[in-house]
């Protein structure tokens, strides 16, 4: 019998604490979507049933749908720089890109509502330039919505694709150059497909992130734009429906665990065609 790896107990710490603050509490949670008010299935047979659910169902997909293309077009120049620009470009991108991570989510949305109210500083620089005449509405709709979270996400799709681009060898392009690809040919034949998993991971991430946000949609968002988290919460602390909750965060669950696992079937496909 082979002797127990003594450096295993060094992960109970981690284990107990993940175990007491995270597993027990959302086993909880989610166990109460069978159990309260009754043991059954009566909890998600309300959410197919009511309208208001099914409606914030889709409203939460589709605003996900919407920010992913958005952040990842946006990460994309950034990442490219940060791997084939210079030495110091490339510490002042990081160091740009980190930034926001060292600021409190809470702030960094009224950040964003400062700068898009309707006297901000985006309402203003358009008026002052002679754009528009009257301030825009981008503030609790789902223009706002959009701005917190593309703001918020961009890392989380930028250094997926960083890590992409850094190991592909640039003598690729030169090679397909030399072959008589144009520049716009050879970056969509030879260059994107292998950054496929920086894209497909970041947008993964964004997308997941986007599904469980609550502090943006209830600071920037409208009435329109409720999502999941929102409606979560209001079960639990307006009306203490418990299952109802814990039938919405099972949704949710398995929503972002088909996900992980479609992201991990496809990468390892590419992998293998490799």
């Amino acid at each position: 019998m082979r002797p127990i790896d003594r450096r295993i107990w060094l992960l109970l710490p981690a284990t107990l604490l993940l175990t007491v603050a995270f597993l027990g509490p959302v086993g909880w949670l989610l166990a109460r979507a069978f159990t309260f008010p009754q043991p059954g299935f009566q909890n998600f047979e309300l959410l197919w049933q009511r309208p208001v659910y099914l409606r914030v169902m889709g409203n939460t997909l589709l605003i996900s749908a919407i920010v992913t293309p958005i952040v990842v077009l946006l990460g994309f120049p950034v990442a490219h720089m940060m791997a084939h620009g210079s030495a110091r470009l490339r510490r002042w991108l990081v160091f740009l890109v980190l930034v926001p991570f060292w600021t409190s989510l809470l702030v960094r949305s009224f950040a964003t509502a400062i700068l898009l109210q309707r006297h901000g500083v985006i309402n203003s620089f358009l008026i002052g330039f002679g754009f528009i005449d009257e301030p825009l509405p981008l503030l609790y709709n789902l223009t706002g919505l959009l701005a917190g979270c593309v703001q918020v996400l961009l890392p989380f799709v930028i250094f997926p694709l960083y890590s992409a681009m850094a190991r592909i060898d640039p003598a690729l392009m030169k090679a397909a150059a030399t072959l008589g690809a144009p520049p716009l040919r050879a970056f969509v034949r030879v260059y994107l497909p292998l950054t496929l998993p920086g894209v497909m991971t970041g947008a993964t991430l964004v997308f997941i992130s986007t599904l469980g946000y609550y502090i943006i949609p209830a600071l920037l968002g409208g009435a329109r734009q409720q999502m999941v988290a929102q409606l979560i919460q209001d079960q639990i602390a307006t009306f203490g429906n418990w299952g109802v909750a814990g039938a919405l965060s099972l949704v949710l669950l398995l929503a972002t665990g088909v996900l992980l696992a479609l992201l991990q079937l496809t990468v390892g496909l590419k992998e293998i065609a490799r």
